[in-house]
C-alpha cells in the first residue's frame, strides 16, 4: 500500500511539474524559483520511489547508487531537451508552419534515439554491480516513471492544428 501511495504521489509530482513547464512554455512566463522546487521535488520522490522498489542489498547499493546519479543528470539533458520542444511547440502552435512542424518532429525523433542510447550505454554500467533481474527491474521503474509522464504530456499538449 505505501508503495502505491508513493507512486501516486510520484506521478502528481510529475504532472506537476509537467504543467507548470508546459503552462509556463504557453504564457512566456517562466517562475524560475518554482519550477526548480518542482524540479527537486520531483527528483526526491524519484529517488525514494527507487529506493523502495529496488530492495538493494548494502554491496549492491554502493554500487548501484553513483551509476544511478550519472544516469539521472543525463536523462535530465533529455528532459531539458523535452522542455525545450515544448518551448518550441508553444511558440510556434498558433501558426506552425510545415517547416517548423518538420523540425520539431525531427528534433522529437533525435531525442527518442538519444534516450534508448543512453539506456543501452548504461545497462552494462548497471549489471556490473547488480543482478540481471535488479538491472531489468529498473529499467521497468524508469519506464514507469516514463509512461506517467508521457501521459502527461499527451493529457496536455493539444494537437497541431
Amino acid at each position: 500500500m505505501r508503495t502505491i501511495w508513493r507512486s501516486t504521489l510520484l506521478a502528481f509530482t510529475a504532472c506537476a511539474i509537467l504543467t507548470v513547464s508546459f503552462g509556463a512554455a504557453f504564457a512566456q512566463d517562466k517562475p524560475a524559483d518554482t519550477m526548480q522546487i518542482v524540479r527537486e521535488k520531483v527528483r526526491a520522490d524519484k529517488k525514494l520511489f527507487v529506493s523502495e522498489n529496488m530492495q538493494l542489498t548494502e554491496k549492491e547499493a554502493a554500487a548501484f547508487w553513483p551509476v544511478y546519479e550519472q544516469y539521472q543528470q543525463e536523462l535530465r539533458t533529455l528532459a531539458d531537451r523535452s522542455l525545450s520542444l515544448v518551448e518550441q511547440y508553444a511558440g510556434n502552435y498558433e501558426s506552425m508552419s510545415e517547416e517548423a512542424a518538420r523540425k520539431l518532429l525531427d528534433d522529437f525523433i533525435a531525442l527518442q534515439s538519444s534516450r534508448v542510447k543512453i539506456m543501452q550505454a548504461y545497462q552494462p554500467k548497471f549489471a556490473k554491480g547488480l543482478p540481471a533481474n535488479k538491472v531489468a527491474r529498473y529499467y521497468q521503474l524508469e519506464n514507469k516513471i516514463d509512461a506517467v509522464v508521457n501521459y502527461a504530456l499527451a493529457e496536455t499538449i493539444p494537437l497541431i492544428k
